[in-house]
């Protein structure tokens, strides 16, 4: 009897999903509620791998996204608390927002690789020029020695 009656509450629970959260007033559309949780997750890693940035920017992640989105704090919970309601539809989300994370880290390491290699070619061309420079003075000094 016990399990039959859980089981009727959790079917009604799931039946009746869409009443238990209502639809917000100011919604979110999805694509900029994603923009919202990759911005918090950047700043949020930024936050706790190097502070001092957020520290010496005077930058502080909630208050950056409320203004740039132009949104506020109940606004953001009440959307945050409406898409998680559809747990399938949130994950989708979530994945979303970790590709978009793992594209931008692709990304960051391949223009960081490029920009190395450039390093090395000047380095290479510096380094060739000086002893260039290098030899051409041994030539001038040799010169010197041979005119006294």
């Amino acid at each position: 009897m016990k399990k039959s009656i859980s089981l009727l509450a959790i079917l009604t629970l799931l039946g009746c999903k869409e009443n238990l959260v209502k639809k917000p007033e100011r919604l979110i559309e999805k694509s900029k509620m994603m923009d919202i949780m990759y911005d918090l997750s950047l700043l949020e890693a930024i936050k706790y791998q190097n502070p001092a940035v957020l520290d010496s920017n005077q930058i502080r992640p909630k208050q950056f996204i409320y203004k740039k989105y132009k949104i506020d704090s109940l606004q953001l919970a009440q959307n945050n608390v409406y898409y998680a309601a559809d747990y399938k539809s949130y994950k989708v989300m979530f994945e979303t927002v970790v590709k978009r994370i793992t594209d931008e880290k692709k990304r960051a390491i391949a223009a960081t690789k490029a920009e190395e290699k450039k390093n090395k070619i000047r380095m290479a061309k510096l380094k060739k020029k000086k002893q260039l420079a290098k030899k051409s003075r041994d030539s001038i000094a040799v010169l010197k020695i041979k005119k006294e």
